[in-house]
């Protein structure tokens, strides 16, 4: 993580866009001095919560984290990052993702099939979308999973003032320490000497699990909400590679089973401290500053807080933590 600028540190923005009061139902003008806020893509569209945040922030970096990839055509989400990037002056990131089997075929019904080539020719897609409109260069794109042949002057938005928009494939913040530098760090490596780039090219961004509190009842109650969370990201078969790399197969099987089963409160007891210290920050609020920076310098450039900002909360232990992290 770069320690040298607040602005590897973000926060994750409650979803979805509800009727009220102007300036009410987000917390991007609480005085919280982030690097960037990101939109989750789970009961709400990613989008369109950034579409006000463009009208109320001038500096803040905003982000989808993530939108999913499969569940949009190339040229859909084109046009969506285009007007935001616009609208933000530049400000925008996309992060992409691809969801897993089940959601897409089961609840986006869609095609699923060989995820990482075609996340792939779905960027170069978006590349070639964005080079038309900027630059008036002929839409020819023909990949393995998408082709693109045909834009007229009608559909076309024309050229805007900040054309490169910034798109991520975030590290999924169910990872560990030994999961990043065994499995994720040395195929980026591999990916980085095919494309004769070099690690400064590219920028490594994730979320951290953090359990913390004011008081013993608090951090209890943080405890069982991430244990929570990490055994539902656990239970879904195409993460049972990070608990492999910890030797935990089989309760990554149980997981799964219970899931089906819908024994949610089962699943997190499942969750031992010794799993929890492995996937999360564990920490008071004092010494999380400290423990972010020892486990994730070197290793990422970015960094987000997996929890969501209310606007009603009381964001002392928020202000706190980005203190921690001056520019």
């Amino acid at each position: 993580m770069r320690s040298e600028t607040r602005r590897a540190i973000g926060g994750s923005v409650i979803g979805g866009v509800r009727a009220g009061p102007p300036g009410r139902g987000h917390g991007l003008r609480r005085g919280l001095d982030l690097g960037g806020a990101w939109t989750s893509e789970t009961q709400h569209d990613a989008f369109l919560p950034l579409i006000l945040a463009t009208q109320r922030t001038t500096r803040l970096e905003l982000g989808t984290s993530i939108a999913v990839a499969f569940g949009r055509s190339p040229i859909v989400t084109a046009h969506l990052a285009w007007d935001l990037a616009a609208l933000s002056q530049g400000r925008f990131l996309l992060g992409l993702g691809t969801q897993v089997k089940g959601h897409i075929e089961r609840r986006y019904g869609l095609t699923w099939d060989a995820p990482g080539p075609r996340l792939r020719d779905y960027i170069t897609a978006l590349r070639a979308i964005w080079d038309c409109w900027q630059h008036g260069t002929p839409l020819n794109y023909r990949g393995e999973f998408y082709s693109h042949t045909l834009m007229t002057p009608f559909f076309n938005p024309g050229p805007i003032a900040h054309p490169r928009i910034p798109v991520h494939i975030q590290v999924h913040p169910f990872h560990s320490v030994k999961y990043l530098r065994e499995v994720v760090l040395p195929n980026v490596e591999q990916g980085l000497t095919a494309s004769d780039r070099k690690r400064a090219d590219i920028c490594l961004a994730s979320s951290a699990f953090i359990v913390t509190g004011r008081d013993a009842a608090d951090m209890e109650a943080a405890r069982r909400s991430v244990k929570s969370q990490i055994g539902f990201y656990a239970s879904t078969p195409n993460y049972r590679v990070i608990l492999d790399c910890h030797g935990w197969g089989q309760v990554a099987k149980d997981l799964t089973r219970r899931s089906v089963q819908g024994d949610w409160e089962g699943m997190a007891a499942l969750i031992t401290d010794e799993m929890l210290d492995a996937f999360a920050v564990v920490a008071t609020p004092d010494e999380v500053p400290g423990k972010l920076r020892q486990r994730y310098t070197g290793l990422l450039d970015r960094l987000a807080v997996y929890e969501t900002f209310r606007p009603e909360a009381d964001l002392t232990a928020q202000r706190a933590l980005l203190a921690a992290f001056p520019r």
